[in-house]
């Protein structure tokens, strides 16, 4: 009976060591920023963009996301990070402040020609979002143009895993990746063949990663590293041995 009990305290102690590893991506503190918007109401102007999601409609983004300032957008690395926007301090705020919660996708690039507190909103060192209208539109009236406004970092809730799209040729693998919980961003990758131990990814730009390898006709796993969080994680066996460029392809794992 005792030696049942021991066992039992040991499974306990570690399941609870489990999930207390587990880093869980929490909101940050507010800070203060400024905001504007492109495109129009359908957000046609946002796709594509700097992190190379595409279409945003169909991978998932939507319409509430935004382009960083350089100084948010840290060379791609922002790419996927969450926010909750709310305006403030402005005549064209909406009574009560409501928030958005957007998605970054794009970078806002300086505009040297223009003064930093005139026109060259996204020069460095300013904090700035460029929100799609329909995300805008949510905090403020569209009249205003620019408006100040309090962001603060907030967990990506995402249905379903990760998800990869391939690029590239038979000796050059090319990934972007999409749909990241948690803290929405990653800092390293790494894939495996099935013949193959874990290979280094290089960060491309944006939201892809690289490696120069020959891993065609092979099952390919990757392994990923939060930007913010830490935290890494193992998708095993996400394309089969028969993989193409330009296919998207799911894994069941995920940030938290």
């Amino acid at each position: 009976m005792a030696s049942f009990i021991a066992f039992l305290v040991f499974v306990l102690a570690t399941f609870l060591r489990k999930s207390l590893a587990v880093q869980i991506y929490r909101p940050g503190p507010w800070s203060l920023a400024h905001a504007t918007f492109y495109g129009d109401e359908t957000a046609s102007a946002t796709m594509g963009g700097a992190c190379g999601y595409g279409n945003l409609f169909n991978n998932g983004y939507g319409v509430d996301t935004a382009a960083l300032s350089s100084t948010l957008f840290k060379n791609g690395y922002a790419c996927g990070t969450c926010y909750q926007i709310k305006c403030v301090n402005s005549p064209w705020c909406y009574k009560g402040s409501p928030y958005a919660t957007i998605t970054a996708t794009n970078i806002c690039p300086p505009n040297w020609s223009q003064d930093s507190n005139n026109g060259g909103w996204c020069n460095p060192p300013r904090t700035h979002f460029d929100m799609a209208k329909p995300a805008f539109m949510k905090i403020a009236q569209w009249k205003a143009g620019i408006v100040p406004v309090m962001y603060r970092r907030v967990p990506c809730v995402k249905k379903d895993g990760l998800r990869f799209t391939f690029q590239g040729n038979g000796y050059w693998l090319l990934v972007y990746v999409m749909n990241v919980a948690g803290g929405g961003d990653i800092a390293n990758m790494w894939v495996k063949g099935s013949r193959t131990g874990w290979i280094s990814m290089s960060h491309n730009w944006g939201a892809s990663y690289q490696a120069f390898a020959s891993l065609g006709g092979q099952a390919l796993s990757f392994k990923l590293t939060s930007y913010t969080s830490r935290e890494t994680i193992i998708a095993w066996n996400v394309a089969p041995a028969n993989w193409n460029v330009g296919l998207t392809y799911k894994a069941w794992k995920n940030f938290h």
